[in-house]
C-alpha cells in the first residue's frame, strides 16, 4: 500500500550524537560487542541521537532517538468479522456500505511479508480520509459519522500500521561485553509463579543491575493466576514452567547465554513400576491431566480432583482433596479424572513416586544438566539465526496479521558470534514520540546491532528495560506492568 507523506513531508535531520561516560582506550579496542556507526536501519534510514552511559565493567547503556513524526489518522472500517481486513469480495462489500453512508471510501491493498515458517498474505482494508498528527479530532468526528450509520470502526494512526513511516523510534539498548563482563544471568519469577510482578521489583529483589521483562504469560486462565509463563522456565536449576515443544528460549547459565528451542518431559513412576506422564508444572489442569506444583507456584491447586503430597525424598506424605496449598519444601502432584484415577492407585501414603525432569536443547539433541547455575526464559519468537533473518512466527504461535506487520513495542534479546549479550526495548504505541516495530523491523534491527541470534520478548505494555533500579525506556500503558518472569543480570 502506498501512502502520501503527511504534515508536511518533514525531512529527517536528526544528526550523529555522542555523549561517553570515561572509558579506557585499551578497553574500547578489545571490546568484543560494540555500538554500529551505521545509519538507524528503520525507515529511511535517519541518523540517529545516542548517549552512553557506563552501568558496570562490561556493560554499558544507549539510549537512542532516531526518525521524526510525519504520520497522520485515518478511519479504518472494521469487517464482519471484527477484524480491520478481509478478502477482496468482503471489503468491496464493505465499500458499498461506506458509500450508503455518505462518506468516501478507500480500498486498499496490504502484503504482509513472509517469514521462514508462513507465507505472504494478501488482505484488503477499507479506510476513509486522511488526515495530519494535528488533526486527530477530525478523524474522530468522521468516525463518529460512520459509527451512527451502523458501521464498526478505529480510528488508526499510520506509524502503527508496519507500513512505510519515518519514525519516530525511542530506544534502549544494554550490550554486555562478554570479555569484561563479571557478573552473571538469571530469571526470576518474583515471590511466585501464579502472581504478576514488575520487572523493577524483581530487579529490586534480586540486586540487579539490569531487568528486562522476559517471555509470555497467561492471560486466558484466572486472574489470581496470570503470572504463569507461557513456555519453559527453569529457576536456579529447577523447571517452574513446561515448554511448549520447540519454542525460542534463553538458555542462561553463568555469564553465558544462548537462544535455542526446547522441549521438557516430565514423569512420574510409582514404586509399584508404574509409569505416567506429568502433563504441566505450575499451570491450571486440564481435564484428566497431571500436573506437578511446587512451592514456588504461590496459589493453592486447583479444586475438583486429588493431591498426593510429596516430601523432597519422594515419599507420599499423604493424599487429599484437592485445593489446598503447597507446603514449603514440598511438591503435590494433582490429577483430576484419569490422573486422579492414577494417583489412587499408584501413590499410595508411605509410597515413594520418583519424579524425572528433563529439558532438551532441540539445536543439540542433548538434555541441559540442571544445576543451580541454570536459568531459561521462553521467547515469543525467533528472529535472527545464524547471522540472517530468520522469523519462525507460525511456530511460535505469532503468525497473525497483527503481529507480524503491525508495529508493537518490543523486548528484544540477542547473542553475538562471540556470546556476548545484547538487550533491546523499542517503544510504541504513542504516536509522534515513538513508533515501535513490527517482526521484520525487529530482525533487522537486531542484525545491525551485531546479534548472531536474536528472539522477541513479551512486548506491548510489558515491554519493561530496569537499570540500576530505574526504569528507563517509557512504557506504553502509561506505566509499568507486572509480568510473569523477568531476565536478570547480577553483579556476582
Amino acid at each position: 500500500m502506498s501512502r502520501r507523506t503527511l504534515a508536511g513531508g518533514l525531512a529527517i535531520a536528526a544528526a550523529l550524537t555522542l555523549t561517553t561516560l570515561p572509558v579506557a582506550s585499551v578497553a574500547a579496542e578489545q571490546a568484543s560487542v560494540r555500538f554500529p556507526s551505521a545509519k538507524f536501519p528503520l525507515g529511511t534510514r535517519p541518523a540517529a541521537t545516542k548517549k552512553t552511559t557506563t552501568v558496570a565493567q562490561g556493560i554499558d547503556l544507549y539510549d537512542v532517538k532516531a526518525g521524526t513524526s510525519t504520520d497522520g489518522y485515518t478511519v479504518t472500517v472494521l469487517m464482519p468479522s471484527g477484524r480491520d481486513y478481509g478478502t477482496l469480495r468482503t471489503a468491496e462489500a464493505v465499500v458499498v456500505e461506506v458509500e450508503a453512508a455518505g462518506e468516501t471510501p478507500s480500498l486498499q491493498k496490504v502484503i504482509r511479508p513472509g517469514v521462514a515458517d508462513a507465507p505472504s498474505q494478501t488482505v484488503y482494508m477499507v479506510r476513509v480520509g486522511l488526515w495530519s498528527f494535528k488533526d486527530k479530532k477530525k478523524a474522530e468526528k468522521t468516525a463518529k459519522t460512520l459509527k451512527k450509520a451502523g458501521l464498526k470502526v478505529k480510528v488508526d494512526y499510520l506509524g502503527d500500521d508496519g507500513l512505510k513511516t519515518t519514525g519516530p523510534w525511542n530506544v534502549k539498548v544494554v550490550m554486555i561485553d562478554k570479555k569484561a563482563f563479571r557478573g552473571s544471568y538469571a530469571a526470576s519469577l518474583g515471590k511466585s509463579v501464579a502472581k504478576r510482578e514488575t520487572v523493577s521489583s524483581m530487579v529490586k529483589a534480586g540486586k540487579a543491575l539490569v531487568g528486562v521483562n522476559g517471555g509470555f504469560f497467561n492471560i486466558h486462565t484466572a486472574k489470581a493466576l496470570r503470572g504463569e509463563p507461557v513456555g519453559a522456565s527453569v529457576v536456579n536449576g529447577k523447571l517452574l514452567s513446561e515448554a511448549i515443544p520447540g519454542r525460542s528460549a534463553v538458555v542462561l547459565r553463568g555469564r553465558s547465554a544462548k537462544i535455542t528451542e526446547l522441549t521438557t518431559t516430565v514423569s512420574a513412576v510409582s514404586q509399584d513400576g508404574e509409569k505416567a506422564e506429568i502433563n504441566g508444572v505450575n499451570r491450571a489442569a486440564a481435564t484428566d491431566e497431571l500436573v506437578l506444583y511446587t512451592e514456588e507456584y504461590g496459589a493453592k491447586t486447583p479444586t475438583g480432583g486429588t493431591d498426593a503430597v510429596i516430601d523432597p525424598n519422594g515419599k507420599v506424605v499423604g493424599l487429599r482433596t484437592s485445593g489446598g496449598k503447597i507446603i514449603k519444601g514440598m511438591r503435590v502432584l494433582h490429577g483430576n479424572g484419569v490422573g486422579a484415577d492414577w494417583l489412587n492407585e499408584h501413590a499410595w501414603q508411605d509410597w515413594k513416586v520418583k519424579i524425572t525432569t528433563k529439558v532438551v536443547d532441540l539445536r543439540t539433541k542433548k538434555a541441559l544438566k540442571l544445576t543451580p547455575d541454570l536459568n531459561v526464559i521462553a521467547g515469543s519468537v525467533g528472529l535472527v539465526r545464524n547471522g540472517k533473518v530468520k522469523i519462525t512466527a507460525k511456530r511460535d504461535g505469532h503468525d497473525s496479521m497483527n503481529m507480524i506487520l503491525r508495529r508493537h513495542p518490543r523486548t528484544l534479546l540477542g547473542t553475538t558470534k562471540n556470546g556476548s549479550l545484547i538487550l533491546a526495548t523499542i517503544d510504541g504505541r504513542q504516536p509522534g514520540i515513538t513508533v515501535g516495530a513490527n517482526f521484520v523491523e525487529a530482525a533487522q534491527f537486531m542484525r545491525w546491532l551485531g546479534a548472531k541470534h536474536a528472539i522477541n520478548l513479551d512486548g506491548g505494555g510489558s515491554t519493561s528495560m530496569v537499570v540500576d533500579n530505574k526504569l528507563v525506556n517509557r512504557p506504553s500503558d502509561g506505566s509499568e506492568r507486572g509480568i510473569g518472569d523477568a531476565l536478570l543480570v547480577l553483579p556476582k
